[in-house]
C-alpha cells in the first residue's frame, strides 16, 4: 500500500526542478514521468508546486472541481511569498479571463469567446490561410535561393499563424514585431525580475487599444464580435476583453508555430515516415495528432489550485497548494500509449488520444483554428519542397528558455535547391 505523500514530507523526499534553460526536455519529461503520476517539482524562482504527469490522472483532475484557476487560494500567494516581479508571475496570474475563473463565470466567459469563434468562423479562415501559406512559401524560397541554410522558423512557421490570428483579431501586421518581443518576454524564464512589471503593462496597454479602436470602428473581426457578444444579455467588461484578446493573441500563434517546427523536425529525423506521408499512405492529420502526442507544443501548463486535500494516486495535494500540467510528460505515458510511448509513430495501431489541447471545461477554444493552419500549411510546404532536410544536426537544435512553451530558437533547414518555380 503506498503511503500519501504530505506537504510536511516534501522537503525529506526532494523536488525535481524544471530547468529554466530548458536544455533536455526529454529528459526532463522522462524524470517527471518517473516520479508520477504526482511529481513534486520546483519551478524557476524556487516555486514549490505539484505536476500531474500522467495521462488517466490528468483527466482525473482537468475535471475536479476541487482545483480551480483563483490564485488567491494558493497558499503561498496568500502569504506573499510569491513577488510581483516572478517571471512567470503574468502565466501564473493572467488578469480575469475564461482562463482565470471557474463554473458558471468560466461558462459565460468561454461562451462569449465561443460564440465569436464558431466552426464557421474558423473555416471561413481557410482561403486566407491558404494565400498566406502560399505568399510565405515563396518567401521561403527566395531566402533559400542560393541552396543555404534558412530558419523555417522565422520566415514560415512564426509569420503564418501570426498572420492569421492578427487578422482574425483585427491587429495591424505592422504591430507584429512588437508583439513578438513582449510574448517572448513574457514566456521566457529569463525576463529580468526588474522588466516584468513593464512588460506586462505594455501588453495591457497594446490590447487596450486594440479594444478602443475597435468600440471606435468595429470590423468583421474576433476583437469587434467580442466585444459585441452579449448572449445572456451581459457583455465583457473591459478588463475581460483586454485579457482574453492577450490569452488568444498568446495562445493563438505560439501552439501553431511549435506545432509546425515540431512535426517538420520529428518528420525530417524520421524519414522513411515522411517518405510514406508523401506517398499518401498515411494522413497529414495522424502527423498532427502524433506529433502533437510525442512533442506537445505546451510543455507545462500553469497552474491550478487545490481547495481542500486531494488524494490521487498514492499522493496528498494540500489545499492551498498549486498545480501544473506535465504535457511533456503525459504524451509519453506508457500506460496510455502502449510501451513505444517515447518513439514517435505515425503508424501506431493505437488510437493517438492526446490531451495537449487541455480536457475538461478549460480545454482549448483555439485548436480547431490550430489544427486547420497546420493542416494546410505542412502539406502545402512538402509539395514545394518534398526535399526539405535540417540544416544541422538534431542535437544542435536550442529550446527557448520557457518552462511553458516547447519552443526552438529557430529550425535551419535545406530547401536542396528546389524553390519550386
Amino acid at each position: 500500500m503506498n503511503c500519501p505523500v504530505t506537504s510536511q514530507d516534501r522537503a525529506a523526499s526532494g523536488r525535481i526542478a524544471l530547468d529554466p534553460l530548458v536544455q533536455d526536455l526529454d529528459g526532463e519529461g522522462a524524470r517527471l514521468l518517473a516520479a508520477g503520476p504526482i511529481a513534486a517539482v520546483e519551478l524557476p524562482g524556487g516555486v514549490p508546486v505539484w505536476a500531474v504527469t500522467h495521462h488517466a490522472e490528468a483527466r482525473k483532475l482537468m475535471t475536479d472541481p476541487r482545483l480551480v484557476k483563483d490564485i488567491n487560494r494558493w497558499s503561498l500567494w496568500q502569504r506573499g511569498e510569491i513577488p510581483a516581479d516572478w517571471p512567470l508571475i503574468g502565466l501564473a496570474n493572467p488578469g480575469r479571463s475564461m482562463l482565470t475563473v471557474d463554473g458558471a463565470e468560466h461558462r459565460r466567459l468561454r461562451a462569449k469567446v465561443a460564440q465569436a469563434l464558431t466552426p464557421r468562423r474558423v473555416e471561413r479562415l481557410r482561403p486566407g490561410i491558404e494565400q498566406v501559406t502560399a505568399r510565405l512559401l515563396d518567401d521561403l524560397a527566395e531566402a533559400g535561393k542560393d541552396g543555404g541554410p534558412v530558419d523555417l522558423k522565422a520566415v514560415f512557421a512564426y509569420p503564418l499563424p501570426m498572420t492569421v490570428v492578427s487578422e482574425l483579431m483585427g491587429i495591424d501586421a505592422s504591430d507584429h514585431p512588437r508583439l513578438q518581443a513582449l510574448y517572448d518576454k513574457f514566456f521566457s524564464t529569463q525576463t529580468p525580475p526588474e522588466e516584468v512589471p513593464a512588460m506586462l503593462a505594455d501588453l495591457a496597454a497594446f490590447f487596450t487599444g486594440v479594444v478602443a479602436a475597435r468600440r471606435e470602428n468595429p470590423g468583421d473581426d474576433l476583437t469587434s464580435a467580442l466585444i459585441n457578444a452579449d448572449e445572456g444579455g451581459e457583455r465583457l467588461t473591459d478588463e475581460e476583453l483586454v485579457n482574453t484578446l492577450q490569452l488568444m493573441i498568446a495562445a493563438g500563434h505560439e501552439t501553431t508555430i511549435s506545432l509546425i517546427v515540431n512535426a517538420v523536425r520529428a518528420l525530417s529525423n524520421h524519414p522513411d515516415q515522411l517518405a510514406m506521408v508523401l506517398r499518401g499512405e498515411v494522413s497529414w492529420e495522424t502527423v498532427i495528432e502524433e506529433t502533437l502526442r510525442w512533442c506537445s507544443p505546451t510543455s507545462h501548463v500553469l497552474v491550478r489550485f487545490a481547495t481542500e486535500d486531494i488524494e490521487i494516486g498514492g499522493t496528498v495535494i494540500p489545499e492551498g497548494d498549486a498545480l501544473i500540467t506535465s504535457y511533456v510528460a503525459i504524451g509519453r505515458d506508457e500506460k496510455q500509449h502502449g510501451p513505444d510511448a517515447g518513439t514517435f509513430d505515425i503508424t501506431r495501431e493505437t488510437p493517438i488520444r492526446h490531451m495537449s489541447f487541455g480536457h475538461g471545461p478549460h480545454v482549448c477554444p483555439g485548436a480547431p483554428l490550430s489544427r486547420l493552419e497546420a493542416g494546410i500549411a505542412l502539406p502545402a510546404l512538402y509539395e514545394r519542397f518534398p526535399r526539405l532536410a535540417l540544416a544541422v544536426p538534431d542535437e544542435k537544435l536550442r529550446n527557448k528558455p520557457a518552462v511553458t512553451q516547447n519552443d526552438l530558437y529557430e529550425l535551419p533547414v535545406l530547401l536542396s535547391g528546389d524553390t519550386g518555380r
